[in-house]
């Protein structure tokens, strides 16, 4: 199984590198204020999971900078499992007021940022 995962997550991967989308273009002011509220955002991700590729190439598409860590590896692992409440990807964190949104599904991650950012 471990094999089969990893042929089918390098063949994403590559399909994912030649379909790249574009990237949305702003005006500098406009994209530094959406920069400014995406600080406060961050996801956390495997590179080869489908769900998360399909995340990524929503980022992209709208211009979007929210940091991405890799789930897989400490102490980003712990943080999720512990703050998150389980080890499910995508997962997005949202800090606002000192409090942390976890989200999770990747359906429900590009709905809200298409309706944050839209």
């Amino acid at each position: 199984m471990f094999v089969i995962r990893w042929v089918l997550g390098r063949i994403i991967l590559f399909f994912n590198f030649i379909f790249t989308p574009k990237k949305l273009k702003r005006p500098i002011a406009e994209q530094q204020k959406v920069d400014d509220v995406t600080k406060s955002m961050t996801i956390y991700e495997y590179k080869a999971c489908p769900f998360c590729v399909k995340v990524r190439r929503s980022l992209r598409r709208q211009g979007l900078n929210i940091i991405t860590l890799d789930a897989k590896q400490e102490p980003h692992k712990s943080t999720l499992l512990s703050e998150g409440g389980k080890l499910q990807v995508p997962c997005m964190k949202i800090e606002e007021a000192g409090q942390s949104t976890w989200m999770y599904e990747s359906s429900a991650i590009i709905g809200f940022l298409d309706k944050k950012f839209a």
